[in-house]
């Protein structure tokens, strides 16, 4: 059992996260963060993904109650039987990616990525991009839109909008989809193994700029962009009994 009783609720500017902030404090108590024993964050899934981001150093399980639109990493709100829902929840692990980006300037930046670390064209013509896995070269050159490498948890979300498949929890693959590929034409993308090292290199980066977005970060005029799992970093994340991401992403597959 968790310490369910001592709750620090996080909302997200949004009207009805705030409502849902000042009712859910009144009915159950709040502490702040550096007494809590779990998270409940109010609002849709980019303030679940800047509350994990925010929260990492904690180590602190967060159940997440939607107050925004689709709601895929967040359980159903309700006012009612919260202390229960929390003792209850089943506790999926998940491991964000590390990105490692340079810029035409020689500037590195590093992010992490909950859900994916994307490449996109940044001007008119499509991107060339060479892809190397663990230090061999697999590709030469791929002219696209974009290219992303993603985690299980995000699979659902930017991966699978660009026809990339939908990875199980636990399955300790990523999946590496590109965006409108131009050639090679018939190219789906490759399922990778968790522990991966995944490097883009962009080619004719003045001619065909480029920039790439680790979980909204994004950072522009890049020449190259590295990208591994970082297991060193655990986010908890909790769901209702029946409803947890795997069961997520098997119900994805039939709608």
């Amino acid at each position: 059992m968790r310490a369910a009783s001592k709750i620090a609720f996080l909302a997200s500017d949004s009207e009805i996260a705030q409502e849902a902030l000042v009712k859910l404090g009144a009915a159950y108590g709040a502490v702040p963060l550096d007494e809590a024993g779990v998270i409940v964050a109010l609002g849709g899934d980019g303030f679940m993904l800047n509350t994990l981001h925010g929260t990492q150093a904690r180590n602190l399980p967060v159940y997440g109650m939607n107050c925004g639109t689709i709601g895929f990493l967040m359980n159903e709100y309700a006012e009612e039987g919260l202390i229960e829902r929390l003792e209850a929840a089943a506790e999926e692990v998940i491991n964000p990616l590390a990105m490692r980006a340079v810029t035409t300037d020689g500037r590195v930046h590093e992010a992490l990525a909950i859900n994916e670390v994307s490449l996109l064209r940044a001007g008119p013509q499509a991107a060339k991009l060479k892809i190397t896995i663990d230090g061999k070269v697999r590709m030469e050159e791929l002219v696209c839109d974009g290219a992303l490498v993603s985690t299980p948890a995000g699979s659902t979300a930017y991966n699978y909008s660009a026809h990339g498949p939908i990875l199980p929890i636990g399955a300790e693959v990523l999946a590496l989809t590109p965006m409108a590929a131009f050639r090679p034409r018939r190219w789906r993308g490759a399922i990778l193994p968790k522990s991966a090292h995944v490097r883009f290199d962009v080619l004719e980066a003045a001619k065909r700029p480029v920039m790439a977005d680790a979980d909204g970060k994004s950072v522009r005029d890049v020449v190259s962009v590295e990208i591994r799992s970082e297991t060193s970093i655990r986010h908890r994340i909790l769901f209702d009994p029946g409803h947890g991401l795997e069961e997520r992403l098997t119900r994805e597959q039939f709608v």
